[in-house]
């Protein structure tokens, strides 16, 4: 156990990779499917510039129904930002690292890894109403609708607080190296970087439920309504799981390294190094991959119309309409000095 948390401990500094999940209906038929099945897709190379700047080494991309928002690693601040025009409306300061982010409703939830806490702060005026102690590096939190759920990397734990008043309502085992949790209406789960794994934990009273096979490496994920979909940084895939009883349906190869996972609504979308990657969930037909040149893309997440991704490299974010299905080149608007992503971040192999 001292092992494992140490191995944790000293990795976590060097992770990369997070992203936003949205829990809407996917097509139905994809929950039919029993075999697994491999599908490898095809590489297509094309780059552009990032379509608005936002702060130094944006890692979160969270969206609150009207604005969005980017948690930006490298100079311990929140962007909030208007999708509809590109505007930035605010840049507040939270914490020193802000890591993950995710949204209840009125606030928004920040993650640091180097204070082992998480923020709530206002969505609307962006006041820090209070910090609340977690476990040892949190990650990328989930909100079930009452409560917020943190995966402590270095703890090997979740910790559940309740959204009204920031009070520690359980802190629960799951695997090695939890990194990202999410939603499915019913439970939560965490992805487990180190074992490989993912745990399911029944959000009322945080019992484990199962805990099942990934790839290697597994981070973000998201939620189509009736499927799991991980992103295996050790390997380059992305698994497809059944969330009724954790059975792998589908284990797909994206362009590169998959980092994040999002659904807008009708299709995958998977951050991918330097590449974005579109997936129909029905058969993981690939429609769409974009290489942005240069940077190294961490948090995704869709607002309705278009997905967002950020840039941690060039601190910007890439706008792609939910129909791409071929390249929009546009100007480019940020003009940030370039950050080695491997000052932060690094593979799990």
């Amino acid at each position: 156990m001292k092992t494992s948390l140490l191995l944790c401990a000293v990795s976590a500094v060097l992770l990369a990779g997070i992203g936003h999940a949205q829990t809407t209906a996917a097509d139905q038929n994809s929950a039919q499917a029993t075999d697994k099945k491999e599908v490898t897709a095809p590489k297509r190379k094309i780059s552009r510039k990032s379509d608005v700047a936002v702060g130094e080494g944006p890692y979160a991309v969270v969206f609150d129904g009207v604005n969005l928002w980017t948690s930006n690693y490298l100079e311990g601040t929140v962007t909030k930002l208007n999708p509809a025009n590109n505007q930035l409306l605010a840049t507040y300061k939270v914490g020193y690292q802000p890591i993950g982010m995710v949204y209840d409703g009125a606030n928004m939830w920040i993650t640091d890894n180097s204070t082992n806490t998480i923020a709530k702060m206002r969505a609307s005026d962006g006041k820090v109403v209070a910090t609340f102690s977690v476990g040892t590096r949190p990650w990328w939190p989930a909100f079930d609708g009452a409560a917020v759920w943190v995966p402590n990397w270095g703890s090997n734990t979740v910790t559940k607080l309740r959204a009204s008043d920031g009070a520690i309502l359980g802190t629960f085992p799951v695997g090695t190296c939890p990194f990202a949790a999410v939603f499915d209406g019913q439970n939560i789960w965490v992805s487990n970087a180190r074992s490989n794994n993912v745990t399911k934990l029944r959000a009322s009273d945080g019992q484990v439920l199962g805990t099942f096979p990934t790839g290697h490496a597994p981070q973000g994920m998201a939620f189509d309504g009736a499927n799991l979909w991980i992103a295996n940084k050790g390997d380059g895939s992305v698994t497809k799981m059944r969330t009724s009883d954790g059975v792998i349906l589908a284990t797909f190869h994206p362009v590169s390294d998959p980092f994040a996972v999002t659904f807008d609504g009708e299709n995958i979308w998977v951050s991918c190094t330097a590449y974005v990657s579109k997936l129909r969930p029905r058969d993981g037909k690939e429609l769409f991959n974009f290489n942005i040149g240069g940077g190294s893309t961490t948090g995704i997440a869709s607002d309705g119309i278009n997905v967002w991704m950020a840039d941690y490299n060039h601190s910007g974010l890439f706008r792609f309409p939910r129909g791409m299905e071929a390249p929009v080149v546009s100007p480019a608007v940020t003009s940030l000095p370039q950050i080695s992503v491997n000052q932060f971040s690094r593979e799990i192999r």
